[in-house]
């Protein structure tokens, strides 16, 4: 299990590769939301997303010369991908042949082989043991792993500093979820550092395993992964590792509609300039949503990777 001294760790390592990105605010989405609304910035993370951050993690806690094998959308595989290019090793990262053109084109623009599967179809956990064992790589799955949940950590160390002037009460964090990874992570590092801040896991509707598997304690699966805009938070079920942090530290999870999320997308540019793919503006949409929120909460944009076209329409909404 991730423990708090790991995600020190983890911290300590990253120490000039990664960026400490900005907390933002803006008035007029204020009153939009009804609340103040403070912004973690992740979408400015190199690679743009916090992936970075549990790709490095994981990457530099392992012997060097070992090759990685990755699993992803697209946001962990080109944090894996970069940080095995800045460590020289070599990388593999399996990718569902339905993911964005951009995110496939900057995987391999990093120097990783790119392999492409059909996620309606194949199991991709299935192939990716394969390729490990054929080729002998080390898997860093995209969530469901010590180091990577230490390295998504690091964003609850930067939002305890960042807030730690701010006089706050208890405040909820919201933070777009897939398998739960950033979400665990950022939860054990304020249960620590900053008590007064909750997690609340953000998905889209119909893909809400997480919140249901909050509610009922137990691992919910969703029946399927395809059919949302937020592509890069859609996975099966809650991981083995991140639930129990999540059962233990964070609050009911929340959900929000694409339609929602294409809005928040556009709301980020409009009043931050912040470029947000669908998946990591959730957070931000239920900010600006959900009623019964506190007056003021922080939410995590966690990537900003959007084909341009989805993008553009985002705006024309």
């Amino acid at each position: 299990m991730t423990s708090f001294a790991m995600i020190e760790a983890a911290a300590a390592r990253m120490a000039g590769h990664i960026r400490q990105t900005p907390l933002l605010h803006a008035p007029l989405l204020d009153r939009l939301a009804g609340r103040r609304v403070l912004v973690k910035a992740e979408a400015l993370q190199i690679t743009g997303s916090f992936k970075a951050r549990g790709g490095w993690s994981a990457v530099s806690a392992l012997p060097p010369g070992t090759g990685v094998l990755a699993m992803s959308s697209g946001n962990h595989a080109q944090g894996v991908a970069w940080a095995a290019a800045a460590h020289g090793i070599k990388a593999v990262i399996l990718m569902p042949s339905d993911a964005p053109a951009v995110k496939i084109a900057n995987t391999k623009a990093y120097g990783a082989e790119v392999v492409l599967y059909d996620r309606a179809t194949e199991d991709r956990d299935a192939i990716a043991a394969r390729l490990a064992a054929e080729r002998g790589l080390a898997l860093i799955p995209p969530f469901d792993h010590p180091q990577v949940i230490a390295g998504q950590g690091t964003v609850g160390l930067e939002l305890a500093k960042q807030t730690a002037s701010f006089g706050l009460g208890p405040t909820d964090v919201l933070v777009p979820c897939g398998g739960g990874g950033l979400a665990a992570g950022i939860a054990l590092a304020v249960a620590q550092k900053a008590p007064h801040l909750r997690v609340r896991t953000v998905e889209p509707m119909g893909f809400d395993d997480a919140a249901r598997s909050l509610a009922s304690g137990t691992w919910q699966r969703n029946p399927s992964t395809i059919g949302t805009i937020c592509d890069a938070i859609t996975t099966p079920s809650p991981g083995q590792l991140t639930l129990p942090i999540l059962l233990e530290h964070a609050g009911p999870g929340l959900t929000v509609s694409d339609a929602q999320a294409l809005q928040a997308v556009a709301e980020a540019f409009t009043h931050l300039r912040l470029v947000a793919e669908p998946g990591g503006a959730v957070a931000l949409a239920a900010a600006l949503f959900t009623p019964g929120l506190g007056d003021t909460v922080i939410c995590v944009v966690s990537g900003g990777n959007i084909d341009p076209a989805l993008f553009t329409q985002s705006l024309q909404v």
